[in-house]
């Protein structure tokens, strides 16, 4: 494996971002590549809102719920992380879209997202994580659309919890 190489794929745990962890699965096993699941997290009400009132031991809380998610929509979507296959989850306190690429920061990097389903009214009103990344990401982005019925991988992988790059 080269050890550089990174497939990274943003996780919402909406149905639709099945296909888009799929598609990151296949392109990190075809390019023997590390899997990097991750999930943004904002504290309820927003940093500003947070910064006003802080209660560090609820916002580990949030953390760790997050974390939750991403191993649950994993679950949803695969099966459970993939055997044979190096996976670093990640949990990091932003906005989605700038999360995202901050971590794929590397030329050699592979940004994954799902497309999600938009109307083209909302499209237009409404900025995307997609087109964020497409923007300024310092790697290749690919945008996955969702699929109608996703697929279970059968293996699982005991992999413990997401690591946590919170700021």
């Amino acid at each position: 494996m080269a050890e550089d190489t990174r497939v990274i794929v943003g996780v919402s745990g909406s149905s639709g971002n099945a296909a888009a962890l799929r598609h990151a699965v296949a392109e990190a096993e075809r390019r023997d590549a590390v899997l990097v699941p991750v999930i943004a997290w904002t504290p309820p009400g927003g940093e500003a809102a947070y910064r006003n009132r802080p209660c560090p031991p609820l916002a580990k809380l949030w953390e760790q719920a997050a974390a939750d998610r991403l191993d649950a929509a994993v679950a949803r979507a695969l099966g459970g992380y993939p055997a044979g296959l190096r996976t670093e989850p990640v949990v990091i306190r932003g906005e989605v879209g700038p999360a995202l690429v901050e971590i794929a920061d590397r030329p050699d990097d592979l940004l994954v997202v799902g497309t999600g389903r938009r109307g083209s009214l909302r499209r237009l009103l409404h900025a995307t994580v997609g087109r964020h990344c497409v923007a300024r990401a310092a790697c290749t982005v690919v945008a996955v659309p969702p699929t109608e019925a996703p697929a279970l991988r059968p293996v699982l992988n005991e992999q413990p919890l997401a690591t946590s790059l919170a700021a």
